[in-house]
């Protein structure tokens, strides 16, 4: 389906400089009709959970359905969530491999998040956990519908949010200072919109070392 040098030319990139970090934006990282293909794979055989996140004192199913691939020992915790890899079906270490190669870093995990409708979403975070290391890269695939993504600086509040319509086939990867400095959300939306999934590379770390 996906040879790691298969697609359209990776280096019609934008940079996003922002106070602390840097992002780079492929808005067309996928062609149409690999992304299409893609969507419809993952939907298929991903291993797809909803689990329950602890919020406000009440313990609440998670508004998206999720799944954690990896490296054996690539173990990863949020917020009360504990995810041991699945082991990379083929095709998400094909595409491991040429995330790796657009943007230069390493990854040994991904995790893959369905969005089923507007109403679910992710709310404001860094993924800053300690596992994911001092300085966390983070490269995000997206495939399904167009939604809106947000980057909220941490601390100061007078900097502008910034908004992305990340679209099917597009890869985002928030580099270096980004999950020091930065948050991200996907709202909710109440307009009608398809289902979308969404794929971050990471590189968990031996925390024993």
């Amino acid at each position: 389906m996906l040879s790691p040098d298969s697609g359209r030319d990776e280096m019609s990139d934008e940079v996003i400089t922002l106070p602390g970090g840097v992002c780079r934006y492929w808005p067309i990282w996928l062609t149409t009709d690999e992304a299409s293909e893609l969507y419809q794979a993952l939907l298929e055989t991903v291993a797809w959970q909803q689990d329950e996140i602890r919020m406000f004192g009440r313990t609440l199913p998670l508004p998206r359905l999720q799944a954690w691939y990896g490296d054996a020992g690539a173990s990863y915790r949020y917020s009360g969530i504990q995810l041991e890899p699945l082991p990379w079906l083929p095709i998400l270490y094909a595409l491991k491999v040429r995330v790796e190669q657009a943007t230069g870093a390493e990854f040994n995990s991904v995790l893959l998040n369905l969005y089923r409708s507007g109403q679910d979403s992710n709310g404001w975070h860094a993924d800053d956990e300690p596992e994911l290391g001092e300085d966390p890269l983070v490269a995000s695939l997206s495939l399904g519908a167009t939604r809106r993504f947000q980057l909220r600086h941490k601390t100061d509040r007078s900097i502008p949010v910034r908004t992305l319509m990340l679209e099917a086939g597009s890869l985002l990867f928030m580099g270096t200072g980004m999950q020091q400095h930065w948050k991200h959300q996907v709202p909710k939306t109440q307009k009608s919109v398809s289902p979308r999934i969404n794929l971050t590379f990471r590189k968990v770390v031996d925390l024993s070392q």
